[in-house]
């Protein structure tokens, strides 16, 4: 059985491990499953739009998947996180920029995605979270 090896995201990550005690993601063999990311910058800022908060938060993953050798082509499983008052505003506001950014990073890829409405996630301010697995160099079926 494959060891698991533990990374960290330059930047952010950094100090996650150092302040908060966890790392960004683990890969065992080729599976490779991150902690959920958020749309900060380095210095843990969010932006006041929520378009921007989500497109970075897409970003984070995509630095974090890279860590661990794996890319948004490899995933096979979304989960996200969404801040909302009005459960309806995350068909509209958020999920339209969450499908944008599927399909602007994965192509035709279309892993499976669990869309949570929470109150409060671990940041102050931060409206989204976004957690995936990946399954390295894992080719899309169309069966």
């Amino acid at each position: 059985m494959a060891r698991p090896e533990f990374f960290v995201t330059p930047g952010y990550g950094d100090t996650q491990l150092k302040n908060m005690r966890y790392s960004q993601a683990v890969r065992v063999g080729d599976r490779v499953e991150i902690s959920g990311q958020g749309g900060w910058n380095d210095q843990f800022e969010f932006p006041a739009d929520l378009r921007e908060e989500i497109v970075a938060a897409f970003d984070n993953v995509e630095r974090t998947l890279a860590t661990a050798g794996a890319t948004w082509r490899d995933v096979i499983s979304v989960d996200s996180f969404h801040v909302t008052e009005d459960p309806a505003e995350i068909g509209d506001a958020h999920n339209s920029v969450m499908v944008e950014q599927f399909r602007e990073r994965m192509g035709d890829r279309a892993p499976i995605w669990t869309e949570i409405a929470v109150p409060v996630l671990g940041a102050a301010n931060m409206r989204i979270e976004i957690k995936v697995s990946a399954i390295v160099a894992s080719e899309v079926r169309a069966d």
